[in-house]
Order: C-alpha cells, then sequence, then structure tokens
C-alpha cells in the first residue's frame, strides 16, 4: 500500500469540489463534514509535538431535551507503536511502552477525556502470530494486582479516570490459566472488574489459541463514575450476537480495543463497529495499534506463503461512531495517536425513539430459534419448490 495514504480523511480531502467532497462525507461519516472539533490547549499540543503522537478531538452533536440533563462524556482512545525492538529484554520492552502511554494519558486528561480505552494487550508486541510460549507468556500478569494495573490504578486516580486497560492476564488460582482480558480500573483508582475475550480468531497469523482460552464471564457491563461501559475485545466485532449482548446487558459506551492488520480486515474496519453502535443504540471505539512488529524468528501462517517475521502492518485508524450512525474521522493509519470525543449519553434514547430497534427486535423470536439450533435433532427450517 502507498506510503502516502495516511487516512480516508486526507484522501477525501483532496477532492477538489467542495460540493462531492461533502456528498462523499455524508455517504462514508453520517454527517456532510467532519464533526466539530474540540480545541487542544498549548501545553497538550506541546507534548504531542515532544513526543510524536496525534491528537485529535471532536463533539458529536445530540440535541438538548427539555426534562432531562445532559450527560456529557469526554472518552479518549490510544493507538500507539511498539518502542523498543522485540529482540530487547522484556522489561525495557515493557517499561519503555509504560512511559509512552504516560505522556498519552496524559494528553488524553489536558483534554478533559472522563474515560481512556489502550489498545489490546498494550503491556507488549502482538507476539501472538509467532506460537513461542517464552518470553512472551513472562508478560501475563494479575489482573487486579499485577504490574501494569497498579500503573493505571495510579494514573486513573491522579487524573480522576476510568481507564480500560487490555492486559494478557494470568489466573493464578485456576491453574495459572492465561486469558486475552480487559481491566477496569476506576476514577478512584479502584479496581471495577475484568473482561475475558470471548472469541478467538483463528485465521492467518492469528494464532491465538496457543496462548489463552476463550472467555468465561458472559458480557458483563461495568456501571462507572461516567457511564456504563463495556470492551468487545478485537476478534469480538467480527460476532455481531457479541455486540448485541453487551447492549442488552445495558451497555451505553461500548469499546473494541484491537490489533489487527490491513492485509486481513482493513475493508472491515470502518463498517463493523460503526454497524454496532447504530444496531444497538449505543457509542461505540474502535481501537487498533500502529505500527509494524518484526520478530527475531521466522514463523508461517498455513497458507503455502513464505516463513517471515513480521504480522503486517497495524493501521491505527482508531475511531468513534455514534447510534445515529455517524462516526468520526479515524487516527493516522501510521502514527501513534490520542483521539478524544464529547459526547451525549441522551442521544441513546433519542436514536431509540426515533428507529425502535429495541422496541422491535423480536428478541424472543429469536431466542426461540437459537434454543432449537443449539439441540442435536435441529432440523434447518427450509421449504422446498416441489416442482424443482
Amino acid at each position: 500500500m502507498s506510503g502516502d495514504f495516511v487516512s480516508v480523511e486526507n484522501a477525501l480531502e483532496t477532492i477538489p469540489d467542495e460540493g462531492l467532497r461533502s456528498e462523499a462525507y455524508r455517504v462514508l461519516y453520517g454527517v456532510a463534514s467532519p464533526h466539530e472539533q474540540l480545541s487542544v490547549p498549548e501545553d497538550v499540543l506541546e507534548l504531542s509535538k515532544q513526543h510524536d503522537f496525534e491528537i485529535k478531538g471532536f463533539k458529536l452533536p445530540c440535541a438538548k431535551e427539555q426534562m432531562r440533563q445532559q450527560r456529557l462524556v469526554r472518552v479518549a482512545v490510544i493507538q500507539n507503536s511498539i518502542v523498543k525492538p522485540t529482540t530487547d529484554p522484556l522489561e525495557e520492552q515493557y517499561l519503555a511502552i509504560e512511559s509512552k502511554i504516560e505522556k498519552m494519558i496524559d494528553a488524553a486528561a489536558g483534554m478533559g477525556a472522563n474515560i481512556v480505552c489502550l489498545q489490546e494487550a498494550w503491556t507488549g508486541a502482538f507476539f501472538f502470530c509467532t506460537r513461542e510460549r517464552y518470553p512472551w507468556s513472562e508478560l501475563a500478569e494479575d489482573a487486579e494486582h499485577g504490574r501494569s494495573t497498579t500503573f493505571i490504578k495510579k494514573v486513573a486516580k491522579k487524573y480522576n479516570m476510568v481507564i480500560v486497560s487490555p492486559i494478557l492476564e494470568r489466573d493464578e488460582e485456576h491453574g495459572e490459566t492465561i486469558w486475552n482480558t480487559a481491566v477496569v480500573v476506576g476514577n478512584n483508582g479502584n479496581y471495577i472488574g475484568k473482561h475475558r475475550k470471548n472469541h478467538i480468531p483463528r485465521v492467518g497469523d492469528f494464532n491465538e489459541s496457543t496462548y489463552y482460552m476463550e472467555g468465561d464471564d458472559g458480557h458483563p457491563v461495568f456501571n462507572t463514575q461516567f457511564g456504563k461501559i463495556a470492551i468487545n475485545i478485537c476478534y469480538g466485532r467480527h460476532h455481531p450476537l457479541n455486540w448485541a449482548m453487551f447492549g442488552i446487558n445495558g451497555a451505553e459506551i461500548v469499546f473494541n480495543p484491537s490489533a489487527t492488520v490491513g492485509a486481513l480486515s482493513e475493508p472491515l474496519w470502518g463498517i463493523e463497529a460503526r454497524n454496532a453502535a447504530i444496531a444497538n443504540s449505543y457509542f461505540t471505539f474502535a481501537i487498533n495499534r500502529v505500527g509494524t512488529e518484526v520478530f527475531p524468528n521466522e514463523f508461517t501462517s498455513g497458507d503455502g506463503k513464505p516463513a517471515h517475521k513480521d504480522f503486517g502492518h497495524f493501521y491505527g485508524s482508531s475511531y468513534c461512531a455514534s447510534p445515529d450512525g455517524s462516526r468520526t474521522p479515524g487516527l493516522s493509519r501510521n502514527r501513534d495517536g490520542v483521539l478524544v470525543t464529547e459526547l451525549d449519553l441522551n442521544l441513546r434514547r433519542q436514536i431509540k425513539d426515533k428507529w425502535g430497534f429495541s422496541m422491535t427486535g423480536r428478541i424472543e423470536l429469536y431466542a426461540e430459534s437459537f434454543g432449537e439450533y443449539c439441540k442435536k435433532d435441529f432440523k434447518r427450517h427450509i421449504i422446498n419448490d416441489p416442482l424443482a
């Protein structure tokens, strides 16, 4: 892919005809032009320049109501590359990423963020392609008291923000089983809970079943100071029922912390989280890491292609989608970045009242059908043409 392709938004801006550009935005993003931008304080802008990351902020529109107060929340998501080569000691790799993340959380705080979500498995390189257990499994940690959670608790308390921290969890109470887990830390620096990834990919280089198990905790929603949030980790975004259950359980904001590469999923990226926001009348945030991570040993994908040492390019492009069908511009395909979105949670009910998706959902109809499908003697409901 051309190195000049920074983002879809940059490409759209090259359309000289303002009318055509506006129509393209309307169809692709649900608005005729990008949403209103949030102002970036000078100190935050300087911090982003000093540490070479992108900073963007947008405000999603919502009509003011007569009977309810606004429920304004600022939500930040962070996409980042690794810092050290994958051949360096794990301790040095982790500390370098932690230092980078801390500066980016500082920027999010400077933008007034109430909730921050990091990318999937942010504490290290995305090593699952290698199928090598060591040294990578050493990054797995206790969800409540582990190293990264201790760091996140400190920062969350400092800035009075809720932070979602996706890590590799080691469950020492149950045979040291490893899970792909999102830890939720409250704005008082307290551990609220965790959610384990429900769906594990078995496609291309995503050999994640080598390392951890499918989640066992269903679809929890975390009732925080700033709203009810849930986490649909990475591959779960390809499963509409996974998104739906978080909505059924009352989620107002659903994060999709991910690690995915352009050759595999980029055409799907702008669709799935946005569609989930529409179908479930909540806000979604799609977060993807960025950069190309090279490992010391070659590995294969079982697809007949030559052995290689990297996953491919993690294309970033993190964005927010609204229940009204619109979405923000994304972050860059090739730079670290912080995206801050101001939203009014009241919009959810306004969209439910307009479209009636929840009211007309006929959940009981599908529940009965799924129940039948799960039976061993299930027969598909097909009516054959007797004359065919």
